[in-house]
């Protein structure tokens, strides 16, 4: 899995498309040929990209784990995929997000692309800005929460 960092404020053009900032391109260097995939994002009104190789290992990893028996295994993989597509960058370095995950995600004028785990997540970035901000009222009881245990060696 390609880990990721980083949060870059962008703009995405009347056309859906977008320049897919330094950082995250130097991060991705190895592995632009290869394209992405795109979705919906669970958690918000978001999108996902993920690196191609980053979204077969978790695809694998789901189809390998549940049951294609199970309606509600199926159910699942059929709203988390919901909408997927997969695509590249344009020569001039520019990723194009179609109008039905533009629209789902509200994605018009300046947008955030943040690093989660082994994905990009986009937003708009006023939506981004509310989601961060109640996050944050929550953020001491859920570091203590979730991390009350974590030992870190200095």
């Amino acid at each position: 899995m390609i880990p990721l960092q980083g949060e870059q404020i962008c703009r995405v053009d009347t056309k859906g498309r977008f320049m897919l900032p330094v950082a995250f391109k130097n991060q991705l260097l190895a592995s632009l040929k290869d394209g992405f995939a795109i979705k919906k994002g669970i958690f918000g009104q978001c999108l996902e990209i993920y690196p191609k190789a980053n979204w077969d290992e978790m695809y694998s990893k789901l189809s390998s784990s549940l049951n294609p028996f199970n309606k509600k295994h199926m159910d699942f993989i059929r709203a988390y995929a919901a909408g997927l597509q997969v695509m590249e960058m344009d020569n001039a370095g520019r990723l194009l997000i179609s109008r039905d995950l533009a629209s789902f995600a509200n994605i018009t004028g300046d947008i955030v692309i943040t690093a989660k785990m082994g994905c990009m997540e986009v937003w708009n970035k006023e939506e981004y800005d509310k989601v961060v901000k109640e996050a944050q009222k929550e953020m001491p009881e859920t570091a203590a929460e979730l991390l009350g245990d974590f030992k870190i060696s200095i």
